[in-house]
């Protein structure tokens, strides 16, 4: 099992916003019409809550299960639901692993992001297990993909930047197979002010290659790209 990463909220945020701004409408129109009263929508690994936001917005019916296990990550989640009369009644955040959590006997729909590549092929085996005995027909799987299906080298290349007040935060990012099926990608997180760095912070992971036909031939469902970043599987 590969532990979690977890940076810090403010960086997931600058990173996450950039990411997920052309995936939102395929977020949406993924799960635009689906019906909600079979049970809650899972939103595995909701981070600090931008995708929790596309699903109420799109779904404003349902009920969402926001999984996350990171602390930092579930209080700016929990605070994003606090400040939305929206989501507040709608919007349960737990505290949990993909491989832990507690699922109720039904759900309508699941958006995983952020969270399959942690898990090796065994540990995917059983979270679709556990997804498809409580999903009807016709219920999408939304997953986040990484652009790398088998492990290559990747350079360093800056993955997103933003001024906030005086304040630069950038992001950098480089890979390097670890295995047959693994990345390990390096991530640098900087503050700078009047192009002085005021904070550093290096981390890296690992992460299991997949594309979405992998993940077809995986759960036997049907698959479709709806980005370069997001799958889904259709039960």
């Amino acid at each position: 099992m590969i532990d979690y990463y977890t940076p810090t909220a403010e960086f997931y945020d600058l990173v996450g916003g950039q990411h997920w701004a052309h995936s939102d409408p395929a977020l949406a129109s993924a799960l635009t019409g689906i019906d909600t009263g079979h049970g809650p929508v899972l939103d595995l690994g909701a981070g600090t809550g931008r995708a929790t936001e596309v699903i109420a917005r799109a779904l404003p019916d349902a009920h969402i299960l926001a999984v996350e296990p990171s602390p930092a990550m579930r209080t700016a989640l929990t605070s994003r639901v606090v400040r939305s009369e929206d989501l507040r009644p709608r919007v349960t955040v737990i505290a949990a692993t993909a491989q832990e959590v507690d699922l109720p006997e039904r759900l309508s729909a699941a958006v995983i992001c952020g969270v399959a590549g942690y898990l090796d092929r065994e540990e995917r085996g059983e979270l679709w297990g556990r997804l498809l005995r409580r999903l009807p027909a016709g219920a999408p799987i939304i997953v986040e993909l990484m652009a790398l299906r088998t492990p290559q080298p990747v350079a360093p290349m800056r993955i997103a930047r933003q001024r906030l007040g005086e304040q630069e935060y950038e992001a950098w990012l480089t890979g390097e197979p670890c295995g047959a099926d693994r990345m390990r990608w390096s991530a640098t997180w900087r503050v700078l002010r009047n192009g002085e760095l005021v904070r550093e912070v290096d981390v890296s992971h690992e992460w299991y290659t997949f594309g979405i036909e992998d993940l077809a031939a995986e759960t036997g469902l049907t698959a479709k790209q709806l980005t370069p970043e997001l799958g889904v599987l259709i039960r």
